[in-house]
């Protein structure tokens, strides 16, 4: 046999690829001056038509904005494009519907609420005031709102907590499944009929009369599936292996599920806790069966009438009076101060607890 080697054969140059001409795009700023021009035009031909209500102006411009993109983006980036702008116009279209309202609303409560709103106004109560003078103060409400969300809280933390982990550690078969429906029903009954129930066992039959208690109990049923429901979640993100590790060593489901299962997940349950409380806080109807309200300071919530700040807001506004006007509006702005504190308690919470991550 011959060693000779067979040379390579010479690679026949490949051809040279087409440029491809790339698809014209509009500019980043084409957004945003298409819904400036849109606002204008279509404040225009609101002017133009008489209307006089701004909504229907802002509904004109945003549907001239979303047939203005689509146009222009067909035009320019062709139709696959336009779609996706079109698209995207409409998820704007509606966080600006869903933020407007919102806005609008805390802007009008601070307005309002700044006018009477200061110390006098926090450490007073109404005492023997008549409604129409201006004065007074809400000192007596936020004491009942405190006590009367602090017992529906007591109440219903531990019963939905126990109850989540009965769902998720202990609950198998028909019993699981009839606590899980009625969990889902409870989510969905109005805060009335929960006052309702209150007030037909707890006065009528038992004979009590209206307290702070009485409307912590309604309060707490509608607090608890929230409890559950969140626990829940939070306790199914445990991982399994943690559960199986723990169990491996000896170590008893009971102790397992206090030492292992709650400690991995208390960050989001605190979280979902808070949560509840803020979603309680506003509520009336219960409040106004089952507690009545009150002008002066009642501190003890198991005897007697007691005010609470969504009843003062109501009493307040229902009076008619432009003092009563300027109480209720800075009483609401106090009530959503209190509901924004929770909210970031429980973000800050979440925090918190959250995993860290190393890089």
């Amino acid at each position: 046999m011959s060693n000779t080697v067979t040379p390579p054969r010479p690679v026949a140059d490949s051809a040279p690829l087409p440029v491809s001409l790339k698809q014209p795009r509009l500019p980043r700023w084409a957004p945003a001056a298409l819904a400036l021009a849109a606002v204008v035009v279509g404040c225009g031909i609101g002017l133009a038509a008489g209307l006089e209500s701004r909504i229907q102006w802002g509904l004109i411009a945003a549907l001239l904005f979303i047939l203005g993109t689509y146009a222009l983006a067909t035009a320019v980036e062709g139709t696959r494009q336009a779609k996706d702008r079109l698209a995207t116009s409409l998820v704007w279209i509606c966080f600006v519907l869903a933020v407007v309202p919102l806005a609008s609303l805390i802007w009008e409560t601070i307005a309002r609420g700044l006018k009477v709103l200061d110390g006098y106004f926090l450490s007073h109560s109404m005492g023997t005031l008549p409604d129409a003078l201006p004065g007074g103060g809400i000192y007596h409400a936020i004491i009942g709102t405190l006590q009367q969300v602090g017992l529906a809280a007591l109440i219903a933390a531990p019963i939905g907590l126990l109850t989540a982990i009965y769902l998720v550690e202990y609950g198998r078969g028909k019993l699981a499944k009839a606590v899980t429906f009625f969990v889902d029903v409870m989510t969905g009954i109005p805060s009335i009929v929960a006052g309702l129930f209150i007030l037909s066992v707890w006065i009528l039959i038992l004979g009590f009369g209206p307290s702070g208690f009485a409307g912590a109990m309604a309060l707490a049923i509608l607090m608890m599936p929230v409890v559950v429901r969140s626990t829940e979640e939070m306790l199914k993100l445990v991982p399994n292996e943690l559960r199986e590790a723990s169990l491996a060593l000896g170590v008893p489901k009971w102790r397992t599920i206090l030492k292992v299962v709650l400690p991995t997940s208390i960050g989001g349950i605190t979280t979902g806790l808070m949560l509840a409380v803020a979603r309680i806080t506003g509520e009336t109807a219960p409040v106004l069966l089952l507690v009545w309200g009150a002008k002066t300071i009642n501190n003890n919530p198991f005897e007697g009438a007691q005010q609470s700040l969504p009843l003062y807001v109501f009493q307040q506004w229902q009076q008619g009076s432009d003092a009563s006007y300027d109480r209720a509006w800075a009483a609401a702005l106090v009530l959503i101060a209190f509901v924004m504190i929770l909210n970031l308690v429980a973000r800050g919470i979440a925090r918190w607890k959250a995993p860290k991550t190393g890089r």
